[in-house]
């Protein structure tokens, strides 16, 4: 009898622990699969080990700062093969470059090549390192956007080209942004949806299986950099686009638009994507750009609360937690802001380079239950309890080294992946995989 239930209880910790890997989280997109930086994921480690993160895998790529994404056991992330040309960083300043783009497919576990595609790509944009938008993985397909406006929908299994688009020629759009196509393509349904530029076609929705465009709208001086995001308010939902002037609100169907409010960041840097929280709208942006809106329940429609409060990051995206706002500011201030009131609580020096404030400096946050697992420029993980209450560090490590440059210093720019129980890193000359499996 006792040793029938032993074999019972082994059997049931075989299928529990089945059922775990089987229902691992991806990171399919930008900022996670709900496009949220939350990463629901159990048994992963608190803290930093003393012995430091356990290496799985590192593979070789080119410059880029686009953030790998990662479905089932496969990962997908972009770079630039430079052939020719000055990479001088001035953010005044467009590079007259001769390279091409790829996109790499590799295996999770080993990080192996399965399949890699590239195209010819001359750049004529500032900080031309490499792309800037992450993969979007939706079944089996993969769409990427390169920084010239290249549009890909690539097979998932083999990287066959099902369809692609040169935006900036259909759309007749004299050049790219200065710092590049960098707004994260969005699945909705069957359509695609991509910050494309040019009169009248800010915004554009694509049907996602042929390319064919659905509808497109809006108008700008500039399009600026910020992905298009999906929220549901006043009982449907509402598809958002800030462009350099104004944040819109937009019918997903059709392109028709519901309401605008005018928010115009400091260089057109319309780059963070807003955050939805209850009937809350938070905007972002530098030099007074950042703004809260409240939704209107019963209908499409917003009011403004405050304006020029809160954190401002360059283009790190904050996170909302329970009230409040976590995020890096634009001189690398790791801050708490109280949602409603926009007061500051406290911050901390702990993201920014060398412990001192300096220029666009950039920290990702992602959030799994009471613990927060923070990437900083100088390409560390730090892992923290943040809260009202203050900063509390549980250990940080190396995960690349940072080997672009900003500013006169070092840096990663790149979100990393978090996914089935790992963390995939990558700076200008390799992707990285680490355990963080309890």
């Amino acid at each position: 009898m006792f040793m029938n239930r032993l074999l019972l209880v082994l059997v049931g910790l075989v299928w529990t622990g089945l059922f775990q890997f089987t229902e691992a989280d991806d990171w399919n997109q930008w900022q996670g699969a709900n496009r949220d930086g939350t990463w629901n994921e159990p048994g992963i480690i608190t803290s930093i080990p003393k012995s430091g993160l356990k290496e799985l895998w590192r593979s070789p790529i080119a410059g880029g700062f686009s953030g790998p994404a990662v479905a089932g056991d496969r990962v997908f992330v972009t770079d630039y093969l430079l052939e020719s040309g000055d990479q001088q960083f001035d953010p005044g300043k467009r590079n007259q470059l001769v390279g091409v783009e790829r996109v790499h497919c590799l295996d999770r576990k080993t990080g192996k090549p399965i399949w890699q595609k590239s195209y010819a790509c001359p750049y004529n944009i500032s900080y031309g390192l490499g792309p800037r938008a992450t993969p979007t993985v939706d079944g089996d397909r993969v769409y990427t956007l390169g920084a010239e406006g290249n549009l890909y929908c690539f097979n998932v299994e083999d990287g066959e080209i099902i369809w692609n688009k040169d935006l900036k020629q259909e759309y007749n759009i004299k050049e790219a942004p200065i710092w590049g196509y960098a707004a994260h393509p969005l699945v909705w349904g069957d359509s695609l949806i991509c910050l494309v530029g040019g009169d009248g076609s800010i915004a554009v929705s694509f049907d996602k299986q042929t390319g064919k465009e659905l509808w497109k709208g809006l108008s700008a001086k500039e399009m600026g950099y910020c992905p298009p995001t999906m929220i549901h308010a006043g009982g449907t939902d509402q598809l958002l686009i800030w462009h350099s002037e104004s944040i819109n609100s937009l019918n997903p169907k059709t392109g028709e638009k519901y309401w605008s409010v005018n928010i115009a960041p400091a260089y057109a840097m319309s780059i963070v994507a807003p955050i939805k929280y209850n009937d809350y709208l938070l905007v972002t942006g530098l030099q007074g750009a950042t703004t809260l809106l409240k939704l209107d329940p019963e209908k499409p429609a917003a009011t403004e609360i405050w304006r020029g409060k809160g954190t401002q990051p360059d283009h790190n995206p904050p996170l909302v937690f329970e009230d409040h706002i976590y995020g890096v500011d634009v001189k690398g201030q790791l801050r708490c802001i109280e949602l409603v009131s926009g007061k500051r609580v406290w911050e901390d020096l702990a993201t920014a380079p060398d412990g001192r404030p300096a220029s666009s400096t950039t920290g990702f946050l992602v959030r799994n239950g009471k613990h927060w697992y923070i990437t900083t420029e100088q390409g560390e993980l730090i892992i923290a309890k943040l809260s009202p209450e203050g900063y509390q560090e549980l250990g940080r490590a190396r995960m690349v080294e940072p080997t672009a440059e900003n500013w006169g210093r070092k840096i990663v720019w790149s979100h990393p992946a978090f996914a089935h129980q790992c963390v995939f890193s990558r700076n200008d000359k390799e992707i990285v995989c680490y355990s963080l499996a309890e």
